[in-house]
């Protein structure tokens, strides 16, 4: 099923889709991305024999509304916009799985609004502030390549700084994206604050940290965010960084999927 979703807030419109049966699990992307994402990596075919598929465009992105003020995008607005989806789909609770932007959202929710999740899973994800990681992740100059040239500009930039070229199904979700929403989200996202780690320690939620080995410094914060969780848990993905964690679907699902019933049986 398809929907819309309304956070009463600022009316902004959530698309969600609904699909499977099962426990619920939340499936909430990282930046410039969509829920599309997991349709085309295989995660939704992967796991929607088991469970309750529940995926979303966040604020900004995919078929969701695209507001261009940078303060349409704080944590209390991010947050918002999936209890508004959860309430929309009937649903008090789900198991959470968020990867990179969508990971730190599901952290801030396990912190502040823990009744809503039963797990919560981060591929990629850190506790740590956003403050000028952005630029790391892609290139420096990010914001200008994207407020002067658009996303093709924004592509352009970042394929030269990387190794290996964007992969096709990346560049198609990030040319999808509208410029204007896209750069007041990097720059409200530059002052979003990291989760103080005596938050990190009082989250009595079992969580599953993910990254790639190549990952820096998502592996080395999701080790620390693992140890000071009262029920944290580590898992690497050997020689992967963290755009190729997110395709490496077979391992992440058994990874998330072994956790989920663990999760479950202890419930």
């Amino acid at each position: 099923m398809m929907g819309f979703a309304v956070n009463e807030y600022d009316g902004v419109r959530l698309a969600f889709e609904d699909t499977g049966s099962g426990e619920p699990l939340l499936l909430v992307h990282g930046t410039a991305l969509s829920k599309a994402a997991w349709r085309g990596l295989g995660y939704q075919r992967a796991l929607k024999p088991r469970y309750r598929v529940v995926s979303l465009d966040m604020r900004g992105h995919g078929r969701s509304d695209k507001p261009h003020n940078d303060e349409a995008y704080t944590m209390e607005r991010f947050m918002g916009d999936v209890e508004a989806v959860l309430d929309a789909s009937g649903l008090q609770s789900v198991h959470y799985f968020g990867y990179s932007f969508g990971a730190r959202v599901g952290l801030a929710m396990a912190a502040s609004r823990q009744h809503r999740l039963r797990s919560l899973t981060m591929l990629g994800g850190t506790h740590r502030s956003m403050a000028g990681q952005v630029g790391k992740l892609f290139f420096p100059d990010y914001l200008d390549a994207l407020e002067t040239g658009g996303m093709e500009e924004f592509l352009r930039r970042w394929n030269d700084r990387r190794t290996g070229a964007v992969d096709p199904a990346t560049r198609q979700a990030f040319l999808a994206n509208d410029p204007a929403a896209l750069a007041a989200y990097f720059r409200a996202g530059e002052e979003l604050p990291g989760l103080d780690p005596r938050v990190v320690q009082q989250i009595q939620l079992p969580v599953l940290l993910i990254a790639g080995s190549k990952d820096h410094p998502r592996a080395e914060e999701s080790r620390q965010a693992a140890a000071l969780l009262p029920d944290g848990h580590f898992a690497e993905l050997h020689g992967l960084d963290h755009a190729s964690c997110l395709s490496a679907q077979e391992d992440v699902t058994a990874l998330l999927t072994g956790f989920l019933e663990r999760a479950h049986a202890h419930r």
